[in-house]
């Protein structure tokens, strides 16, 4: 015999493949800069441009807002995807120079962070 609910159990598996379609809402690992001396376009078209709060991630859609936080300091930045990368092993998103002098990471160069998507 037949599940008792069928209704009910697609609609779970429905929302449950959408969820996991979704990707996770956080994810931590290295993160690294744009160089000081980077100019042109990022992936998404736009002029890459110093002053802004912008990022590079693989698979993040444009326009994605992410919070990136510095876990032993607490410090965090909200940047917007507009590039792809960072295609180092290892490196889970590249900041622009705005959001690396807000996290404080400019002397370091990589810095272990959460990023959570907003």
């Amino acid at each position: 015999m037949g599940c008792k609910f069928p209704i009910v159990t697609a609609l779970a598996l429905i929302f449950a493949s959408a969820a996991y379609a979704q990707g996770p809402r956080q994810f931590s690992g290295v993160a690294a800069y744009y160089d000081k001396g980077y100019k042109g376009r990022t992936a998404s078209g736009e002029e890459y441009d110093p002053k802004k709060f912008t990022c590079a991630h693989r698979t993040l859609p444009f326009g994605t807002h992410v919070r990136v936080t510095d876990p032993r300091t607490h410090r965090s930045v909200e940047v917007v995807v507009n590039d792809r990368g960072p295609f180092n092993k290892g490196r889970i998103i590249d900041l622009s120079l705005a959001a690396a002098n807000v996290l404080h990471m400019t002397g370091r160069g990589l810095m272990k962070v959460v990023a959570t998507i907003e």
